[in-house]
């Protein structure tokens, strides 16, 4: 099992951002839905480590998050509400979001095999830093291709030639991306072993 334990950075100078994240994250596919736990801090139960690849790295490009993941058994059988649960995968995710606050990309994992966690965040950094970094045209190009748009007929959206969306596509390492997101599941996945 994956717990993922977000923390709102700077919540005492910004406003209550929990509301809108959990209305966002609401249709997530999670075991346990995310559920505020305390203050400025959610919490949701997974067992799709691709799933858990795609959060961490949505929470990543909002910038107002530090995301914990942690890994290992739950108590079972799980409560209604996640903030009721227990076990080392939450007790991982604690340790991993206190990390999160003070890491560049603002991610940490932590689980029983500290070498395979340690290895699923090091790929995730990685995916992380290209994540931070993308422009909004960047990131026009590369939503469009993710749902399913060719690079023509996104060139037609955005009002743009082929040939632009391809160098936007080649700046944003997008194919790097998607095989870091592949490999960061992997190993999240054999962490949690």
């Amino acid at each position: 099992m994956f717990v993922l334990t977000v923390d709102q950075r700077r919540s005492r100078r910004d406003v209550d951002r929990v509301p809108e994240l959990l209305r966002d994250l609401s249709a997530a596919r999670v075991v346990r839905p995310f559920d505020r736990t305390a203050g400025d801090e959610v919490q949701a139960v997974l067992d799709d480590p691709e799933q858990v690849v795609t959060l961490a790295l949505d929470l990543v490009r909002r910038e107002h998050w530090s995301v914990g993941i942690g890994t290992g058994p739950v108590e079972l059988p799980l409560p209604a509400v996640t903030r009721a649960g227990r076990g080392p995968a939450f007790e991982h995710a604690r340790t991993a979001v206190e990390r999160a606050k003070s890491a560049v990309t603002h991610l940490a994992v932590d689980g029983p095999d500290a070498s395979a966690a340690e290895a699923a965040a090091t790929v995730l950094d990685l995916v992380a830093l290209l994540v931070q970094r993308r422009s909004p045209e960047g990131w026009a190009a590369v939503e469009l291709i993710s749902t399913g748009h060719t690079q023509s007929s996104a060139a037609a959206v955005l009002g743009v030639s082929k040939q632009a969306v391809s160098q936007r596509l080649r700046a944003t390492a997008w194919q790097q991306e998607e095989a870091g997101r592949t490999l960061a599941a992997s190993l999240l996945a054999e962490a949690d072993r």
